[in-house]
């Protein structure tokens, strides 16, 4: 399974772009738009996704709020592996602690079933909310257990993964299917292999976690971009080569958008920016119009907020964000870009990554 499992994590950089290219989805729904506008919308940019020679396409567990549609990624990536054939596909991620890891194990089971060979398990530790909606989901108000026992629930995924808890073990006649135990039972023809699995984080905790573990990183460098390179060197210097992996591969996410105008890229921008404002101080909605957000007045300490968001999202022409996105994996040395587009349309959401595969000489649809 190692060779299998390290071809799958590591993906060819195509045309130009200095190392392989994903997309990383929110399934975000603007304003005036309904979530089945935003998740064809998805189905959509997966297509072109895969068309143009992107590696992967994620999307990430959110609950709660009213402008991101991606609250069940099992169900989202089930979607997309029926309208899809290449592409991998995977949860960017799902948060471990809102879940038992044997439902994960069934859920993305299934998933390698419909989808065999492309299918990536992304996990965090964060609730992927507030602590309000966390407590709903758990079923508990002391949220606190379930970031600090993420090792010990990432080691019993794992092992319903794998199907290979020890004689004794209270688990040990339990089975998470489809999976591994259905290759070993009499007549048994299913594939024993599983997704791979990745650690993802917006600071040191998962990064020396996924290090020790020889596991695939993700840092979260669009909304935790000053953590980003001690994050990543903690990752490398904890690395230990496992089954899965003999050398570290890291890949970052990234706010990235490219229009036909740069005035155009400065309008969305910040149209997402508001967006943040209003989730930052407990106003989450849908993501406003550009002339909403032309029309929004801004206090100072939301202006100071603005520029501080909008100095990590890399916008403009085609050619304004190849540069960005070169010079940043210049400057992080990452393995792989997973590219994240905020803004209120779909339409401008697809055409971003059409023109980051123009720029890069990506293949043609």
């Amino acid at each position: 399974m190692a060779a299998d499992a390290a071809e799958e994590i590591r993906g060819t950089a195509q045309g130009t772009a200095p190392v392989p290219l994903s997309v990383l989805d929110l399934v975000t729904v603007g304003a005036g738009r309904t979530a089945t506008d935003a998740l064809r919308t998805g189905v959509e940019i997966a297509r072109l996704a895969e068309k143009r020679g992107f590696h992967r396409y994620w999307v990430a567990e959110h609950h709660s709020m009213p402008g991101v549609a991606s609250s069940s990624p099992a169900v989202i990536l089930a979607h997309l592996a029926a309208h899809t054939d290449r592409i991998r596909l995977g949860s960017g991620g799902v948060m471990l602690p809102n879940h038992a890891p044997l439902v994960i194990a069934e859920q993305f089971g299934t998933l390698e079933a419909m989808a065999p060979g492309r299918v990536d398990l992304g996990l965090g530790r964060a609730p992927g909310t507030d602590g309000a909606t966390a407590a709903a989901l758990r079923r508990t108000d002391r949220l606190g257990e379930g970031a600090d026992d993420f090792p010990q629930q990432l080691a019993e995924l794992i092992r319903f993964l794998d199907d290979d808890f020890p004689d004794g073990h209270p688990y040990g006649r339990i089975h998470a299917v489809p999976g591994p135990v259905q290759a070993t039972s009499p007549g048994g023809v299913q594939s024993a292999h599983r997704p791979p699995v990745w650690l993802l984080g917006s600071s040191g905790f998962s990064a020396r976690l996924a290090g020790t573990l020889g596991l695939p990183f993700a840092f979260a460098h669009h909304f935790s971009a000053q953590n980003t390179v001690p994050a990543l060197d903690l990752y490398r210097d904890s690395f230990r080569p496992s089954a899965v992996l003999d050398a570290p591969y890291a890949l970052i996410g990234v706010s990235a958008l490219a229009t036909d105008d740069e005035k155009e890229a400065r309008r969305q921008v910040q149209a997402a920016a508001l967006n943040m404002v209003r989730l930052r101080t407990g106003r989450p909605g849908l993501v406003p119009t550009p002339e909403e957000a032309e029309a929004y007045d801004f206090s100072p300490m939301e202006e100071e907020f603005v520029r501080s968001w909008n100095a990590n999202i890399i916008h403009g022409t085609a050619d304004e964000v190849r540069t960005g996105l070169d010079d940043l994996q210049k400057r992080t040395g990452a393995d792989e870009l997973m590219l994240t587009a905020n803004a209120h349309g779909g339409d401008v959401r697809l055409r971003s990554y059409e023109l980051i595969a123009d720029a890069y000489g990506l293949p043609a649809a």
